[in-house]
């Protein structure tokens, strides 16, 4: 498999999340273009971080359609977790990480590549010791709703 050109950068940045907050690793992420390579492959990027919320957007590709030729499911499951993520990054601090331990998704309306650029603002309700909630919201450019979700994630020490 190639390696992607992106990867030994995204190591660096991320050898020097250790020493940044989570709002400060983002917005060098930001700052380069090129989030995470996971976000490469599936053409998400996190485009505007402040303390508490992000950004997240997604370019749309017939790659992610599944058998009914739409954008599946799981790849706005993965917009969903990925905002929410992010906006959660936004609230920890210098040596310490989050996972997902649940995930809440509502699909509303059908994704087609014809719907767009699609935009995830996600924003923490909650962050507390070891816990953190948030939610999102994903619309296209016009601001029509088509998935919102919430989810929840546990702080760790990296």
């Amino acid at each position: 498999m190639q390696e992607s050109p992106f990867l030994r950068e995204a190591e660096e940045a991320f050898a020097r999340f250790k020493t940044l907050t989570g709002l400060e690793y983002l917005r060098e992420a930001i700052a380069r273009k090129h989030n995470y390579p996971f976000g490469e492959l599936m053409k998400m990027h996190v485009t505007e971080a402040e303390d508490g919320a992000v950004t997240v957007e997604a370019e749309l590709s017939h790659q992610f359609y599944n058998p009914m030729m739409r954008v599946h499911g799981g790849y706005l499951a993965t917009l969903v977790d990925s905002s929410l993520g992010s906006a959660v990054i936004t609230k920890l601090p210098a040596g310490s990480g989050a996972g997902t331990v649940s995930l809440n998704i509502h699909y509303v309306k059908k994704v087609e590549v014809e719907t767009g650029k699609l935009f995830a603002r996600a924003t923490v309700l909650h962050a507390g010791r070891t816990m953190l909630t948030a939610e999102t919201k994903i619309t296209d450019a016009q601001g029509k709703l088509y998935v919102h979700g919430s989810g929840t994630f546990l702080i760790y020490l990296k």
